[in-house]
């Protein structure tokens, strides 16, 4: 019984030392997984970062490998853009792209997101006819895909489109300014709305986009002047591409910044890696290694 009194009146002494700790692992949470929960970027964050003035990082992807680096990196958009017409299947233009192709590229893209937003493309010939055909393009991406938004290129003439997508709950990003989607119209993918008028209808059908319900807006190689009046009219977000350092974002085709495809050199676009070069030397090395008999050696063999 003496014993067990002294045990007792040990615990005792010892209970507000265990009780500090307990509180003082709680505190910095020492006593839960490390592991965060990742916050994943919606259209609502994108209106709040434009609102705090933080700018919005976007590129593209189209397939599981480079959606997984990009997103890990901590890209807030991925644009699983018609880009792949040109970058991926070799065609000189987005036209020839369908849209089974898109959800294609799209599905491998968000089985990688983890955070990002992923935006998927509405491809040519499939919104431009009526708003009915638009409408079912937008629900084939969404419930086949699995992306968050889709994009779809137009300003007035488009509008009845957006609003029957958005109305069905589907958001949706609007493209201004140079549409690739229109190259057969323009003749020509220099600098739009350099003129007063169609520098203008830009500016209304800005103002039109947003009010049909559009969550952002991609301005494309436009006067960086022109680029820096639409963004502040404008409670959403513009995405620039070509267009200044005035839109509340950025985009680039990961192809180009990446420098696998070398023979887009516009102004606009900054390269962050050679990888054109870099790929290509480390074949040629593999080439020469395996010709040598070099590989596999011993030590890469079972």
């Amino acid at each position: 019984m003496h014993i067990f009194q002294q045990q007792i009146g040990w615990f005792v002494s010892i209970l507000p030392t265990i009780l500090y700790l307990i509180n003082f692992y709680k505190k910095y949470n020492l006593m839960t997984p490390t592991t965060k929960e990742i916050k994943k970027v919606t259209t609502n964050t994108l209106q709040k970062m434009k609102a705090a003035g933080e700018k919005i990082a976007m590129i593209t992807a189209y397939d599981y490998s480079f959606g997984r680096l990009f997103d890990a990196a901590g890209i807030d958009i991925i644009l699983v853009g018609d880009s792949a017409s040109n970058v991926m299947a070799g065609h000189t233009t987005t036209l020839p792209i369908t849209l089974d192709q898109m959800i294609y590229h799209a599905q491998s893209v968000v089985r990688a997101r983890e955070r990002s937003l992923v935006v998927v493309d509405i491809p040519f010939g499939y919104y431009q006819s009526n708003s009915d055909i638009a409408l079912a393009s937008a629900i084939r991406i969404m419930k086949e895909s699995g992306g968050n938004t889709v994009k779809l290129e137009g300003g007035e003439e488009v509008i009845e489109s957006i609003k029957k997508i958005v109305s069905a709950g589907v958001p949706v990003m609007g493209h201004l300014g140079l549409t690739p989607q229109s190259i057969n119209k323009f003749g020509t993918y220099t600098v739009r709305a350099t003129e007063e008028v169609e520098a203008e209808k830009l500016k209304r059908d800005a103002l039109l986009l947003q009010e049909a319900g559009c969550f952002a807006i991609v301005l494309e190689k436009i006067p960086a002047q022109l680029a820096k009046e639409v963004s502040e009219s404008l409670h959403i977000p513009t995405i620039g591409i070509g267009a200044g350092s005035h839109c509340d974002g950025q985009v680039l085709v990961m192809h180009d910044m990446l420098g696998i495809n070398t023979e887009f050199k516009p102004r606009f676009l900054r390269r962050y890696l050679n990888l054109d070069e870099q790929i290509t030397g480390a074949i040629k090395q593999y080439i020469t290694d395996v010709k040598s008999k070099d590989f596999p050696n011993e030590s890469e063999s079972y």
